[in-house]
């Protein structure tokens, strides 16, 4: 339970730079951008976890909790266009 609480809150800042990061005009508020680096982050905690990269009870780093969060955020964008047009 805390690996979560851990992988939320490194979501949420991970999220917040990833927007920094992403280049593009995101209109995409905080409360998405936050979800969005939390999916990141739980992204980057399980498929780390698939691949063996992390234990049982470990949640993903934040610069893999960045990156997942970047993916997100282009995925994301990427549908947001298309539902757009």
């Amino acid at each position: 339970m805390w690996t979560l609480i851990v992988a939320i809150v490194v979501g949420f800042i991970a999220g917040l730079i990833a927007r920094a990061i992403h280049p593009g005009n995101d209109k995409s508020g905080f409360i998405v951008t936050t979800l969005l680096g939390i999916g990141g982050s739980l992204l980057a905690t399980y498929a780390g976890r698939l691949l063996g990269l992390y234990g049982e009870n470990s949640a993903a780093g934040f610069i893999a909790s960045v990156i997942g969060a970047i993916i997100i955020l282009f995925l994301y964008n990427l549908i947001a266009k298309k539902s757009r047009v």
